[in-house]
C-alpha cells in the first residue's frame, strides 16, 4: 500500500479528527510527568504510536474495525491511556462484539483499577452480555468507590444497570450479595433493602420484595424507598404493604409519594380513601396542580360537579401561570383533560356557551375527537341530535381506533338520546365486522337490556364471557340482571362473585352481590354490604338499593336519608327515579 500517498489525500483529515477525538483533544503530557491515581498515564505521542494509532482510526472507520480493536487496544496497553481503552471498547461496541468490548473494559480496569469510568464500561457491558454472576466484583467497587453523599444515588440507580438481564432472579441475588455491607448500615440500609426490594420485584418475587421493603423501614423509618416499593406491591393479598406506606405517610413524608398512593386507592376504587389523601396533598401543598386535577376528576366521577368545577378551574389558573411548564406534552394532556371536564359540567348545567368556550381553549390536536364529541352531545342536549352525529362522524381518521372510537361517540350520542334501536343497530354492524370483539357485544348487550329484549342481552353476554373469561363487566351485568329479575338466584350469586374475584372490592359489583342477598331475603347481609359499598363509592345507583333495603328493614328515616343524598348525586340516575317512582316516595 502507498502510505505516503494515503497520507497526502484528503481523507487523512477526517481520521486525524478521530483521532483527536480518541485521545480526548487534549495536550499529550510530558513523559516523565507522575500520573494521579485514577488519573489518565503519560502518554509520549512518538512517531511509531502516532503512526499506529492512526492506521487503527483508519481501520476502525474504514471498515475493517477488528484490525483497527486491535491497535488501538494494544496502544493503550502500551501507554496505560484511559482514552484509548475507552475507544477500543467503543470500537468493538459499535462493531457488535461483545466479547471484544469485555477484553477491552478487562485490561482498561487491570492498567488504571482506581478508574469508576473503566468499571461502569465493564459493568455495563457484563450485563449486557447477561453475564451477571462476574458483575459482583465491579458492582462492589462501584459501591465502595462512591462518596458517602453519592453512595445512596448510586444504590438507587442500581436497577436500571440489569433492566435488560435475562435472569432476573440472579441478579437480584447478585446485587443484595453486593449491597451485603450496607443492609443493616444506617446511612445506606434503607436505600440497599429498597433496591433489593426492587429487584425481587423485577424477579417475580412480590413476597420476598415486601420482606426487603419491612427490613428498610425498620432501618429507617422516615426513608422513603422502602415506601414506594410496598407502594408497587399494595394488593389485597399483601396487606402488609400498604401498611408500611401508611407508617412513613404518618411522618413528613414527600408529596410525591402521598399523590402516589392517592391514585394507586384511586385505580383500587377506593374513591373515599383517594379523596382524603388528595385532600391532605391540597391541604399541605394548595399550589400541587397535579392534586387538583385528580381531586377534580374523581368529585366529578362521584357527580360532585360544584366541587369538581372548583377543583378543575384551580388546576387550571395553577398550570396557566407555569408558562414553561404547560408547554410541555404532558401539561398540554392535563389541560385538555381539565377543559373536557370543564365544558361537561358547564353542559350539564346547561350552560351551552361556557361549554363551548372551554372546548375553544383545548389546541391539542390530538384531542380533536373528544373535542368534537362533547361538541356534538351539547348539540344533542339542544335536540339537535343528527347534526351531532354529522359533527363526529367527519372527524378525520388517522387508524382503525380512530373509527372505533367515532363509532363508539355516536352510539353515546344515541343511547344518551334514548336512541336504542338505532345504538343498537350501529352495534350490531360494528359487531359483524369484528366478532370477536367483547367490548361490542358487551355494549349491545346493554343497548338490548334497554330495549327490553332480555334473551338477547344474556345471549350476548355469555358470548363475551365465553370469549373473554376474565371479562368481569360480563359476569357482574348478567348476574345482576338476574337478582333485579328476581330469577335465578343461585346462579346470579355465583357470577357475582366471579366478577369479585377478578376484581375483589369494586363497589359496583357489591352492590350487584347486596341485591342478590336482598332478593334472597338477606336484608341485614345485604344492608351491611352496601353500607361499606356507598362508603367507597357515593353513587346514586347505589343510594337507590340501599335505600330501598333500609326502607323494607323499616327504618325509613334513614332510607329518605340515603335517598336525599343519592338525588344530589345524580338526579337524573333511572335506577333511582324507578325506585321512588315504585315505592311512591317524593323526597
Amino acid at each position: 500500500m502507498d502510505y505516503y500517498g494515503l497520507m497526502i489525500r484528503p481523507s487523512l483529515f477526517g481520521a486525524l479528527v478521530v483521532l483527536a477525538a480518541a485521545l480526548g483533544a487534549a495536550p499529550v503530557l510530558s513523559q516523565n510527568a507522575p500520573a494521579a491515581p485514577g488519573e489518565d498515564r503519560n502518554s509520549p505521542l512518538n512517531g511509531e504510536l502516532f503512526y499506529q494509532l492512526l492506521l487503527g482510526e483508519l481501520n476502525a472507520i474504514g471498515g475493517e474495525p477488528g484490525s483497527g480493536y486491535s491497535l488501538i487496544l494494544d496502544a493503550a496497553r502500551k501507554t496505560g491511556d484511559t482514552r484509548l481503552f475507552k475507544r477500543a471498547a467503543d470500537i468493538a461496541l459499535q462493531a457488535r462484539s461483545g466479547e471484544s468490548a469485555l477484553q477491552a473494559a478487562r485490561s482498561w480496569v487491570q492498567a488504571i483499577p482506581d478508574s469508576r469510568e473503566a468499571n461502569r464500561y465493564l459493568l455495563q457491558i457484563l450485563v449486557g452480555l447477561n453475564r451477571i454472576a462476574d458483575v459482583l466484583e465491579p458492582l462492589k467497587r462501584e459501591y465502595a468507590a462512591a462518596g458517602t453523599l453519592e453512595r445512596d444515588a448510586v444504590i438507587n440507580n442500581t436497577p436500571r444497570f440489569f433492566a435488560r438481564a435475562t435472569d432476573k432472579k440472579l441478579a437480584a441475588a447478585v446485587v443484595e450479595q453486593a449491597l451485603a455491607p450496607y443492609l443493616a448500615d444506617t446511612a445506606h440500609g434503607a436505600s440497599a433493602w429498597a433496591t433489593v426490594g426492587r429487584m425481587r420485584i423485577d424477579a417475580g418475587d412480590p413476597a420476598g420484595a415486601l420482606d426487603a421493603a419491612i427490613r428498610g423501614q425498620a432501618v429507617d423509618a422516615s426513608a422513603e424507598g422502602p415506601a414506594i416499593v410496598a407502594l408497587s406491591l399494595m394488593d389485597p393479598k399483601l396487606p402488609q404493604a400498604e401498611a408500611i406506606v401508611r407508617k412513613y405517610l404518618s411522618g413528613k413524608p414527600r408529596i410525591e409519594v402521598r399523590m402516589d398512593y392517592a391514585r394507586t386507592l384511586l385505580n383500587s376504587q377506593r374513591y373515599a380513601d383517594s379523596a382524603a389523601q388528595l385532600k391532605a396533598v391540597t391541604d399541605e401543598r394548595p399550589d400541587y396542580a397535579q392534586a387538583w386535577l385528580i381531586k377534580g376528576t374523581l368529585e366529578q366521577q362521584n357527580r360532585q360537579n360544584a366541587a369538581a368545577e372548583s377543583s378543575f378551574r384551580r388546576f387550571v389558573e395553577l398550570e396557566s401561570a407555569a408558562k414553561a411548564a404547560s408547554d410541555s406534552p404532558e401539561a398540554k394532556r392535563s389541560l385538555t383533560q381539565a377543559y373536557l371536564a370543564l365544558a361537561e359540567i358547564a353542559e350539564q348545567k346547561k350552560d351551552y356557551t361556557a361549554a363551548q368556550t372551554w372546548l375553544a381553549r383545548i389546541e391539542n390536536a390530538e384531542e380533536l375527537l373528544n373535542v368534537q364529541s362533547r361538541r356534538a352531545t351539547i348539540l344533542a342536549r339542544q335536540g339537535k341530535l343528527e347534526e351531532a352525529r354529522a359533527l363526529v362522524r367527519s372527524v378525520p381518521e388517522q387508524s382503525p381506533a380512530d373509527a372505533r372510537l367515532k363509532m363508539s361517540a355516536e352510539v353515546q350520542l344515541l343511547r344518551d338520546s334514548k336512541q336504542y334501536r338505532l345504538a343498537y343497530d350501529l352495534l350490531k354492524t360494528a359487531l359483524a365486522a369484528n366478532p370477536q370483539d367483547t367490548d361490542l357485544m358487551y355494549d349491545q348487550a346493554m343497548i338490548a337490556e334497554k330495549l327490553g329484549d332480555l334473551n338477547d342481552m344474556e345471549r350476548l353476554l355469555r358470548l363475551a364471557i365465553a370469549a373473554k373469561p376474565d371479562f368481569h363487566h360480563a359476569y357482574n351485568a348478567l348476574g345482576y340482571s338476574l337478582a333485579d329479575r328476581n330469577l335465578r338466584l343461585p346462579e346470579a350469586r355465583q357470577l357475582i362473585l366471579k366478577a369479585l374475584e377478578l376484581v375483589p372490592g369494586d363497589p359496583f359489583i357489591s352492590d350487584s352481590l347486596a341485591w342478590v342477598e336482598f332478593r334472597s331475603g338477606n336484608l341485614a347481609e345485604a344492608l351491611k354490604i352496601l353500607q361499606k359499598a356507598f362508603k367507597d363509592k357515593p353513587d346514586a345507583e347505589i343510594a337507590a338499593h340501599l335505600g330501598e333495603v333500609l326502607w323494607q328493614m323499616g327504618e325509613r328515616p334513614q332510607a329518605l336519608a340515603i335517598w336525599k343524598e343519592g338525588f344530589a348525586i345524580n338526579p337524573e340516575n333511572e335506577t333511582l327515579l324507578e325506585t321512588l317512582k315504585r315505592l311512591r316516595v317524593t323526597l
